[in-house]
């Protein structure tokens, strides 16, 4: 079937969902020859790849992956990566917060790719333990209402791709199915992007994988997060419907600033930027970042409630304590399951 798949997208023609789906399961697989899925990336990436395309090779990972089996609902909260803009670790701290106003997150993530500092990289700096089980990591979820799902351990058969992704170093359809790809099964999804003319098609993607409340978000900056420096390009998904706007910070109180103040450093470096936001150390345009990026959070894991409504809350559980309790609680809970032990730890 990849031979055919080449041809026809080489012809500018685009894949139908089942014809897409066999071509991803062949490469997953390990049925593709190197040279086949090189040509295969590299067609689809200069024909452009449509919403069924993407829906379906997203489907295959989503079937070959590691599966988690939690007994509530759970969202991720994930970029793409890819903005180049080196900013501090927002969605990994936003995710705390969320978890501390009771939205169930299961994160996935991995180490740096585009950026200094990965979801991963950070949070072993916090002192968070990746090398985990499915059974251990919905041990943590289960204690915490918070896991974090390092995307190597879930997604084996990536292996047969990894060695032409690397050589050939264009960007492909691999660079935005990562974030699609929850291992939970997420049915609640934040997913920011580093391209505004991803924001729709994306939605729509999501809303095909069975996300039932979500929001695909492009800072007009570029950054792949909800943004303060200006407007954020959003697409809400809502049980099935799409609707498109874009928010600006002073809807919410809170204060625009340069892309400057929201750059991070190394792991340790962001680290530090975290604790210190969800201690309420550290004030400034990094904590409302966060907090803009929380509220979303907040805003798709409750029922009834305004954005405007849960940036006060985000900020609420900053300064009472909440959101730097969930992450010394995540923390320990990782590290007794990784010891084997039945953490007690509760969701704060």
């Amino acid at each position: 079937m990849i031979q055919k798949a080449i041809h026809q997208l080489v012809e500018g023609q685009n894949l139908d969902y089942e014809g897409a789906k066999e071509v991803m399961d062949e490469i997953m697989s390990g049925d593709a020859t190197q040279a086949q899925i090189s040509a295969f990336l590299t067609a689809l990436r200069m024909k452009g790849e449509t919403i069924d395309e993407i829906t379906a090779c997203a489907t295959v990972m989503r079937e070959k992956a590691v599966r988690l089996n939690p007994p509530f609902p759970v969202m991720d909260i994930v970029g793409t990566g890819g903005d180049e803009v080196g900013t501090f670790n927002i969605s990994t701290t936003s995710a705390f917060i969320a978890a501390a106003g009771g939205v169930k997150v299961a994160k996935h993530g991995n180490r740096s790719v585009s950026s200094k500092s990965g979801a991963a990289d950070v949070l072993e700096k916090l002192g968070a333990c990746l090398s985990l089980s499915a059974d251990q990591a919905e041990q943590v979820l289960e204690a915490t209402g918070m896991c974090f799902l390092f995307a190597p351990a879930y997604h084996a058969s990536m292996k047969y791709a990894a060695p032409v992704r690397r050589e050939i170093g264009i960007r492909s359809i691999f660079n935005i199915l990562g974030p699609l790809a929850n291992p939970a099964n997420a049915s609640m999804q934040l997913l920011g992007v580093y391209d505004p003319a991803l924001v729709e098609p994306l939605a729509q993607v999501l809303a095909n994988l069975g996300v039932k409340r979500g929001m695909v978000v492009c800072g007009g900056d570029g950054l792949d997060e909800a943004t303060i420096t200006g407007p954020t390009h959003v697409c809400e998904i809502r049980f099935g419907q799409l609707t498109a706007y874009e928010i600006a910070p002073e809807q919410f109180g809170l204060k625009r600033c340069e892309l400057k103040d929201l750059l991070g450093g190394s792991p340790e470096e962001n680290a530090q930027i975290t604790k210190g936001i969800l201690s309420g150390s550290l004030t400034g345009p990094k904590r409302d970042v966060a907090v803009l990026n929380a509220a979303l959070s907040l805003y798709l894991g409750i029922d009834d409630c305004t954005i405007a409504g849960c940036v006060k809350t985000a900020q609420d559980l900053i300064d009472s304590g909440a959101a730097m309790m969930k992450m010394v609680a995540f923390v320990k809970a990782t590290q007794e399951a990784a010891k084997g032990e039945k953490g007690e730890v509760k969701a704060s």
